[in-house]
């Protein structure tokens, strides 16, 4: 029976993913079969851990995170744990030995986001490398599956597409993490003043480490070359869209793509791969 375990704690992952996250989810739907439920896995522990630090405000989110910090360590070494998520999760740790360095980091991040406010430059990337880097670098474990080479390869293009989702992120969510959870992320920038010229300078930043994701996407693995394609178009759209509005729209507004564009996205997308045009 612990068959049915391992997929019950599967599907709650699985399930964590697609509520949270359409675009996301999606996106791993597009992955080849045998990358779907361990990326699940990462992606409903990193959501979990998130969760804590953003949306559980009336509860004592440092104890709850350093509890659910020892459960993991403990469901890895244990190879089982009662959290279907973290249970889940270790599964894929354990399967595919994702560096444990890449936890530590990750948890590392969210420690820093129930007390630090405004980030320096060190900070800053600290913090990208520990909340987005790595995540793309626990992924990258389960497409390389075992080939060490190939992820020593690959591990700095993972890095750059990481860090190019999460500045987007933060640019798109100015307004919700300044007036909601009291953070500017962007060094050297103030929220009751940014200027044209602060977000030039981000996008020039994020738009370096989209080109030089893209060199990495074409020598993926082809079971996870599409999807990850496909997740790379959805943000550069984002991004693109993004560019486009003046600073004050960017802290009145959450910019977002309809459902009917990211059909086009995938459609477009589809086309491309096709004619080996990606």
């Amino acid at each position: 029976m612990i068959k049915l375990f391992h997929q019950v704690s599967q599907e709650c992952s699985r399930i964590t993913t697609e509520l949270y996250s359409t675009s996301f989810s999606s996106s791993i739907r597009l992955l080849h079969k045998d990358l779907r439920t361990p990326v699940f896995n990462i992606y409903g522990f990193v959501r979990f851990a998130d969760e804590i630090v953003d949306s559980f405000h009336d509860f004592d989110k440092e104890t709850l995170l350093s509890e659910f910090k020892a459960a993991t360590y403990q469901a890895i070494e244990q190879k089982i744990s009662l959290n279907p998520i973290l249970h889940s999760f270790q599964l894929t740790v354990n399967e595919f030995k994702i560096d444990h360095q890449l936890i530590d980091a990750f948890l590392h991040s969210m420690e820093m986001d129930l007390g630090k406010k405004q980030y320096d430059k060190l900070g800053y990337e600290e913090y990208i490398y520990g909340s987005a880097e790595v995540v793309g670098l626990m992924c990258l474990y389960v497409f390389c599956n075992g080939n060490r080479s190939s992820y020593e390869q690959l591990k700095p293009y993972a890095c750059s597409l990481g860090s190019a989702f999460q500045k987007v992120n933060f640019l798109r969510d100015l307004k919700a993490d300044f007036e909601g959870l009291d953070r500017m992320y962007f060094p050297g920038c103030d929220f009751s003043n940014f200027t044209q010229a602060d977000k030039l300078k981000i996008e020039e930043d994020i738009q370096k480490d989209f080109d030089h994701a893209h060199e990495g996407i074409l020598q993926l693995p082809l079971k996870a070359r599409f999807g990850v394609y496909v997740a790379y178009k959805y943000y550069l759209s984002l991004f693109k869209k993004i560019k486009k509005l003046q600073p004050q729209k960017i802290l009145d507004t959450r910019v977002r793509i309809p459902d009917h564009g990211k059909m086009f996205i995938l459609a477009k997308a589809g086309i491309r791969s096709q004619l080996n045009l990606l």
